[in-house]
């Protein structure tokens, strides 16, 4: 019988969580200022949205873990008696995580990688790992496990808005033409993470408040009459997404609506003031 280890990347944001230690983490790098951060381990995202607030020029950018840490990982679990990995990462058109994941299993022997592209990013994808991990204890094959997870990304869907367009456009994620336009006329675009795996621009939308407002009508619409898991994202603005969750509940008759932050490697495309509602269905 194959033993199967679960891994997931850092863009999860399964660090802020609880979460089975057997899980493998591997993160991405944060530069801030020309220092080199590893994400959670070296900065915690409450540290990250003060100091962006503050200093908010401060030159930030992102890279992806290397293939060869990667491949690190895998050699490590392949050492602790692991025949079969199944390697969970952030959805391909958000980062390179994703290839270098692919590539790293090429390089090594005498084990079966499965390299699997969530589509998505934040709590879908530390679910996805948390589900992984429950079934490979209960002795479940890989295509059993894969089978759910594929259920999941299939199952889901993230609603976000950003507080400015400042970071979308230093970060590549959005044209300089559109962001400066943007930017004067103070557009709060409401986005989505589609089945692709893409951010894409759903609406555009004049002030915080309102696109806030739209972000939760569409979102109850959504949910109505099913049975689904709930998630909030936060960045700075955690009291915020509070009063948020306390108007959702009351709204959609939600039992409970889980708080989830924006790590920062994540968060550094977005900015602060971002905010995200998520949910995935119970299947």
């Amino acid at each position: 019988m194959s033993k199967i280890g679960i891994a997931v990347c850092g863009n999860s944001g399964i660090d802020y969580a609880m979460h089975d230690k057997k899980i493998r983490i591997f993160r991405s790098l944060l530069y801030m200022r020309g220092k080199e951060y590893e994400d959670f381990i070296d900065i915690a995202a409450d540290d990250f949205y003060d100091e962006i607030v503050k200093h908010p020029d401060i030159d930030i950018h992102t890279a992806q873990t290397s293939t060869g840490d990667i491949l690190k990982i895998y050699e490590g679990m392949k050492a602790v008696g692991y025949t079969e990995l199944i390697i969970i990462t952030i959805s391909q058109f958000l980062s390179g995580t994703y290839q270098n994941a692919v590539l790293a299993a090429k390089m090594i022997d005498d084990i079966i990688v499965h390299v699997f592209d969530s589509h998505t990013v934040s709590y879908v994808e530390a679910k996805m790992a948390h589900v992984a991990q429950k079934m490979a204890d209960e002795d479940k094959t890989s295509e059993e496990i894969l089978t759910t997870l594929e259920k999941i990304r299939d199952h889901n869907h993230i609603y976000v808005t950003v507080d400015t367009l400042k970071y979308l456009v230093k970060n590549g994620r959005l044209s300089g033409t559109a962001g400066f336009f943007g930017m004067m006329l103070k557009l709060k675009p409401l986005l989505e993470v589609n089945k692709e795996g893409k951010v894409i621009t759903i609406d555009k939308i004049r002030t915080t408040q309102k696109a806030r407002a739209e972000m939760m009508n569409r979102f109850i619409a959504e949910i109505a009459g099913q049975d689904v898991e709930a998630f909030i994202i936060y960045t700075n603005n955690f009291d915020e997404m509070s009063e948020l969750k306390k108007e959702l509940i009351e709204r959609s008759g939600l039992k409970d609506v889980r708080m989830v932050p924006l790590t920062p490697v994540v968060g550094c495309h977005a900015g602060p003031g971002t905010m995200g509602l998520g949910y995935v269905i119970n299947i």
